[in-house]
């Protein structure tokens, strides 16, 4: 026993290292972009017309595409986790759907559907234009309301519903019960929601790329200054400018996160059946997922047109001519990108996630708030500070500076599943080990690993399908040698080969649906195999 490795013996070089690792891929690349900003006169260009009236553009459009967003989510989220309505887990995860592909594909959707030429428009005599303002309001409702869902599920899944029965008992009305009930404790998680959905708007510029035209919001605005212009230090201005609601986002949950700890056990109790009440979160639904299904039919439909608008018959000549210009190779690109990212990310989330939930120090501390601060960076701006700071450096240009960004840019929230998960192990597995003579490395890959492989799993999955199809972090930094099977999405756009964009997306909708449902179904393994350990602790606790 005395001769086991322990982890005691490498966990300051160890430590020493995930320090190192956060300072070089995360601070010192963002102290780099904002050394830039002195280059030129930020006062200039922020007094600039077109830099006004991006912002004014931007803020007009989020705002609104962020109130749509969440009453639609929170709606949604209500039907299916507090009615007794049919098909609501299939639904619920039909409502996810968008977040499979990039928010350039939902523009290029609606583009097909309601363009000039496009079916509904011709079908239904349509008047009007999809491109500037409504079409950025319309595709950003498509891309954050699965996110604006997810967190108003995770919100209710957690609420303690005992407060309600008591107040039915006592006759209190449906109406007193929200004002009185549900409003304050959905005050402080709504703030969160809104200020996540916001922020994803404001930064994302796959929508407005396509369907804004001549309404240009900061995030397409820099995307021109950078990639069309080669101005870094007005990119700079903008990128900075851009961190300002995330970080105000960021600033806020790390705040709220703590006062919403809840100290009693939370009571979740079935909805009472209810058959108009039902039937109507039903319709609403299927209305809902209707909805989000037109634009992801509308590029899948795109991929067999012999020539859109002009000749819709039946084809497959755009998927030879998308194969024939490297689709394939860019394909296996994003796939080893992909991979590499989520098989590093985890373990770097993974063992930044165990130091600092399962020991204690001021450094861990510093680790921990640095390991969650790529939630209050965008892609573009991450990516234009790996630019400023990595240029000119063997490291550049190659596949390994895209999977460091893509680390860098999704770690926050994979690290966040695993440090809730270690947290809520017995914090003792450790020190009985000890006791026994086991090292930390045994107790860790006997016993919290097991422990913890489904989200181990999760990680991994969030890592792989969010690297498939991002296209901000990578758009600064990919080369012809390591594109990225996504960014031809917009190569294609300019080109006007919508039918080859139209079946990338349909790719990197395959290849994530493919990953989500391997895990469901070892998920669901697990499951079953857990079924009679769970009967037998409830036979010995009877």
């Amino acid at each position: 026993m005395k001769n086991r490795p322990s982890l005691r013996y490498f966990s300051g070089p160890f430590k020493a290292f995930l320090g190192i690792f956060l300072l070089v891929s995360v601070l010192l690349p963002l102290l780099r972009m904002f050394a830039n900003i002195g280059s030129v006169d930020p006062l200039a260009i922020i007094a600039g017309p077109r830099f006004k009236q991006a912002v004014i553009h931007s803020l007009t459009a989020s705002a609104a595409a962020t109130v749509i967003s969440v009453a639609l989510a929170w709606v949604f989220a209500l039907c299916t986790l507090r009615t007794g309505m049919r098909f609501r887990e299939i639904l619920g995860v039909f409502g996810t759907l968008p977040m499979l592909i990039p928010s350039i594909s939902h523009g290029m959707g609606l583009v097909f559907l309601l363009g000039a030429n496009g079916l509904l428009t011709r079908l239904f005599n349509l008047s009007g234009s999809i491109y500037g303002l409504k079409g950025i309001v319309l595709g950003s409702v498509f891309y954050a309301f699965p996110v604006a869902f997810l967190m108003f599920s995770d919100i209710l899944k957690y609420q303690d519903c005992s407060p309600y029965e008591a107040a039915a008992v006592l006759g209190i009305p449906r109406r007193r019960q929200f004002f009185s009930i549900t409003l304050p404790y959905l005050r402080r998680p709504l703030v969160s929601v809104v200020f996540a959905v916001f922020t994803l708007i404001i930064t994302d510029y796959g929508v407005p790329l396509i369907v804004g035209g001549r309404y240009a919001t900061l995030p397409t605005l820099m995307y021109q200054e950078v990639i069309g212009l080669l101005h870094f230090g007005e990119g700079s201005v903008i990128g900075a400018f851009l961190l300002i609601p995330a970080a105000a986002a960021f600033i806020f949950d790390l705040l709220s996160r703590d006062r919403q700890s809840q100290g009693f056990v939370i009571q979740q109790t079935l909805p009472r059946k209810n058959k108009f009440r039902d039937a109507a979160a039903l319709g609403y639904c299927l209305a809902v997922c209707f909805l989000i299904a037109l634009p992801i039919g509308g590029f899948c439909l795109l991929v067999f047109a012999a020539k859109y608008p002009v000749d819709m018959s039946f084809s497959l000549a755009n998927i030879e001519r998308t194969l024939q210009m490297k689709a394939g190779r860019y394909l296996l690109n994003s796939l080893l990108i992909a991979s590499g990212t989520a098989v590093l990310g985890t373990g770097i989330s993974y063992a930044l996630a165990y130091w600092t939930a399962r020991t204690k120090g001021r450094f861990l501390k510093a680790l921990h708030l640095i390991s969650i601060t790529s939630l209050a960076i965008p892609g573009l701006v991450l990516g234009l500070s790996y630019v400023l700071f990595f240029k000119g450096s063997f490291f550049y240009g190659s596949f390994a500076i895209l999977i460091l960004v893509n680390i860098v840019h999704f770690m926050a929230s994979p690290y966040l599943m695993a440090y809730n998960s270690l947290g809520k192990l017995n914090i003792h597995l450790e020190e009985v080990g000890q006791t026994l003579g086991v090292g930390r490395f045994f107790v860790i890959r006997d016993v919290i690993i097991p422990q913890t492989r489904i989200t181990i799993l999760e990680m991994l999955s969030y890592f792989f399908v969010n690297c498939m199809m991002t296209i901000s972090a990578v758009s600064f930094l990919a080369a012809s040698r390591n594109r990225p099977v996504a960014l031809l999405i917009t190569q294609f756009e300019t080109q006007l080969f919508f039918e080859g964009a139209a079946f990338v997306s349909v790719l990197i909708l395959a290849c994530n649906l493919t990953v989500k449902i391997l895990i469901y179904l070892y998920k669901r393994k697990e499951n079953y195999r857990d079924q009679p350990k769970r009967r037998e602790k409830q036979r010995a606790a009877a």
